[in-house]
Parts: structure tokens; sequence; C-alpha cells
């Protein structure tokens, strides 16, 4: 079968097409599956260019989606021809969170999806939702799954909420299409008027431009007559929360999920304290926080932005196009 290694040191000119053997049959509580599609994410960009070491030979792409071909003695989750997406983190079933690394993560501490097929335990899979194509499916594994938990498992979302998304990014663009569906009010940021006008269209209630308001936080205040948002969803990092502190509201929710700004800096812990914000980390969720995001996406008929699609071969020109900050939504792999 066809997949794609990085080899040492990692780089995206060191994403190299092979052939590999095709894998095993099933053995008792696995299942083969036939990859279909993946989509990008920083983290696995991150994997790729070095920025997380990884092991020489890995395969990358943490998102799988595909189809049943063969099952293993006591599955009866699945059967043949079933529609499937990859977990995360494949062995925190349930509950609270399990694991601070990425040690099990596919593309990462273990062989990713850029592969043609792979033979594993039936539970590092959840069905796909009905309906869903499999590059659709392929964009809920990290991007849809954090999103989901930011704002229903750890935020409590509910009907009449706000909500403040930053960026055309797989998880914002999922947030902002959770909350609407849900009957939440959205402002997104941008730095592009084409982006935000295509927010707009995707339901968002208020856009604003972040490059020509630097001071956003207050522009979010101004927007909700003073009292702030319910939910940030925080992809930035550091350059960017000190403006997500100022505009959630007393009492209020911010979801910490991403580094796109760096890994740490100054943060204004009296304000935070001052205002009782709930300030929480969050690494994607558990298979049976997916298997709930699927029938919640299977609900309300929501479907994912696909910026673009490139072959397995094209891969590492598709991280050169996440790189650009050019897609607006997810950009799959086609396997």
């Amino acid at each position: 079968m066809n997949a794609i290694q990085l080899k040492l040191p990692a780089g995206l000119d060191n994403l190299t097409q092979v052939r590999l053997d095709a894998p095993r049959a099933p053995a008792a509580g696995e299942i083969l599956v036939r990859i279909r599609a993946s989509s990008l994410n920083f983290h696995d960009y991150a994997v790729a260019t070095g920025l997380m070491p990884t092991e020489d030979g890995r395969i990358p792409l943490s998102d799988g989606a595909g189809v049943v071909e063969a099952v293993g003695k006591g599955v009866t989750e699945f059967a043949v021809g079933d529609h499937v997406v990859s977990c995360f983190f494949p062995l925190w079933e349930s509950g609270a969170p399990a694991i601070a690394d990425f040690s099990t993560t596919p593309g990462d501490g273990v062989d990713g999806y850029a592969r043609e097929k792979v033979t594993l335990p039936a539970t590092w899979f959840t069905r796909a939702p009905k309906g869903y194509s499999h590059a659709q499916a392929a964009t809920l594994t990290t991007a849809g799954l954090t999103a989901w938990r930011a704002l229903v498992v750890d935020g409590g979302l509910k009907a009449g909420d706000s909500v403040l998304v930053m960026g055309t990014g797989g998880v914002s663009i999922f947030a902002l299409q959770m909350a609407k569906a849900m009957g939440a009010s959205v402002i997104a940021t941008s730095s592009s008027a084409a982006k935000l006008e295509r927010l707009r269209a995707l339901g968002a209630d208020h856009v604003l431009n972040y490059k020509e308001v630097p001071e956003w936080g207050q522009a979010v205040l101004d927007l909700t007559g003073g009292r702030g948002v319910d939910h940030v969803v925080e992809v930035g990092g550091p350059g960017t929360l000190p403006q997500s502190i100022a505009a959630c509201r007393i009492g209020g929710h911010i979801a910490l999920i991403g580094v796109l700004t760096g890994m740490a800096g100054p943060i204004p812990t009296a304000l935070i304290m001052a205002r009782q914000l709930r300030l929480q980390g969050l690494i994607v969720g558990s298979r049976q926080d997916q298997k709930d995001m699927v029938r919640a996406l299977e609900s309300t008929g929501l479907k994912p932005q696909i910026d673009s699609t490139f072959e397995l071969a094209e891969l590492a020109a598709a991280f050169r196009h996440e790189a650009s900050g050019g897609h607006f939504g997810k950009i799959v792999i086609a396997v």
C-alpha cells in the first residue's frame, strides 16, 4: 500500500512516499479500515516540521476516515461496509481527561493515517455521521471534537449564549457553526475583509478585523453592551489571551486550545481573578465525546467547511498551503 513517512531531520521536504506491506487481517477486537481521507491540523504541521519531535519514519496525520473492510472476532460495534472516523486519543474512552501528552496520538506518538489501510482496535474509531462523505468525516477527529468539547462538554453551551471565535481555521469555523446550530450568537475575528464576509455568510452576528481594531477585546465589550461574551474559543495563545480575557463576561468561560502565537507569555492574572473567569485548557476529547458529537451533527445537519483537497502524494504542498494562512476551514487529504 501507499503511505507517507517522515524522515529525520523533520521538514516538509522529508515527507517521503513509500510502499509498505498491506496490514494483517484483524485479530480479536480489531478492524481493518480502508482509509479514504484525512485532514490537516496545526498539530500535524508541528510534527511534520519538527516543532514537535517524533521518531524517524513516523507515518503522520492524526485524522482518518474510511470504510471497514474486515472485523475481528468479538467486534459487534462495527460491520463490513461501515463508515468510520478515527479518535485522537484512542485509549481515552470517556470521563475526565486521562492523558497529558501525545504518546498515543496517531501521527505523533504512534503511526497515523497518511496510508491506505490500517488494522487497529475497533475502539480507535467511532462511526462517522450519516450522510457525511469520507472527506467531511475526516475533519472531525481533531478540529471538530476540539470545538465540541470547548463549547458543549466544558462550556455547557446553551441557546442564547454568546461566543467569540478567532480566525478561520478548522476549530474556529466548527465552533461558529456549532454555536449557531445551538442557538447562540457569535462574534468572529479575522484580519481579512474577504474572510470576514465569509464568516458573516456562515452566520456570524458580528465580525471584527483585529488588524484594524487591535483592542478587539474592548470592541467585543461594546458589541455586547459592556457585558462580554459567555464563551471564548481561544486559539491564539499568549499573544491573544489578554484581549480574550477582556472580551469575556464576568464569570465567563475561556477555552484555551491554541499556541499559534507561542508556547508561553505574560497573563493578566489579576484581571482573570477580578472577572472571576474560568480559563480551561483542553486537547481534543474522549471517544465518548466524539460519539456524542456525531449524534449532534446528524441531528443538526451541520456540515464542515472544506477549503481544498490534496492527494496523499501532495502532502507537503498541502502543509505549505496550511502554513500560508490562506485557507478557510479544513484542508483535506484524499487517500
